[in-house]
């Protein structure tokens, strides 16, 4: 059908914009040539590069054909509650995450992430600080505290894998929404330490607290990206009156 093979035409063309097979600033191969290649109609292969213009990927310039106008930001769900080894799959991404820190601590050491996690006690956190680098250059500074009442432990290879995967198969947690906030921040210590020099300086910081379903906050995370690298999309549509 028609329908699935523009689809197909966009997720193959969205790939290799992501792995670099065509970068920023670069053109896609001619309309004709797409034909061609695809074996398929003119009309198909507009729709695919109708949904790249509509994902903000290429830029359709007359008399110059499609333009790659994607700079190969890191595009992470900010209205989602999804871990980062699903948005690898789903944006087909080859990212590789290092545990820097993994840890028992006690709440009374980090009192903000208590008042987050709404704690009265010294209660024992898990800690958790990795990385996510792509080429070998990090993009994503990821922290997380784990209630220990309710996460008794993780090992660095579940760290490395997916967090969210063990602790609702393995657990059987039934993690049901978060709360969030961004902020950009110039760097601090650590952040130079884990980037290195980035100019400007400064990092996109989403903060959330996520609660289980049966609304008791579990988790505290922040998520550090290079500000130069972050892309915040959401859909909006005006609603006449």
């Amino acid at each position: 059908m028609a329908t699935q093979k523009f689809i197909t035409i966009y997720e193959q063309l969205k790939q290799q914009i992501h792995e670099d097979v065509y970068t920023n600033g670069q053109q896609l191969p001619s309309e004709h040539e797409l034909v061609t290649r695809y074996g398929t109609s003119r009309e198909t292969v507009r729709k695919a590069l109708d949904l790249l213009a509509n994902d903000g990927m290429i830029q359709k310039i007359r008399g110059k054909g499609s333009i790659v106008i994607d700079q190969g930001v890191t595009e992470f769900p900010f209205s989602e509650l999804i871990s980062f080894k699903e948005v690898q799959e789903e944006l087909g991404l080859k990212h590789e995450t290092e545990v820097l820190i993994n840890e028992l601590i006690k709440a009374n050491s980090v009192p903000y992430v208590k008042t987050q996690l709404n704690l009265k006690g010294d209660e024992e956190l898990i800690h958790v600080v990795r990385t996510r680098s792509i080429n070998h250059r990090v993009k994503i500074l990821d922290e997380d505290y784990f209630l220990a009442s309710i996460v008794p432990g993780i090992t660095n290879s579940v760290a490395k894998d997916s967090i969210y995967h063990y602790l609702e198969t393995q657990l059987e947690l039934d993690i049901s929404y978060s709360s969030k906030s961004i902020t950009f921040e110039p760097f601090t210590e650590s952040a130079y330490d884990v980037f290195g020099e980035i100019q400007p300086p400064y990092t996109a910081t989403v903060r959330s607290v996520v609660y289980l379903n049966n609304t008791m906050p579990f988790q505290y995370n922040v998520s550090k990206h290079l500000a130069t690298e972050f892309k915040f999309q959401e859909f909006s549509r005006r609603h006449k009156l």
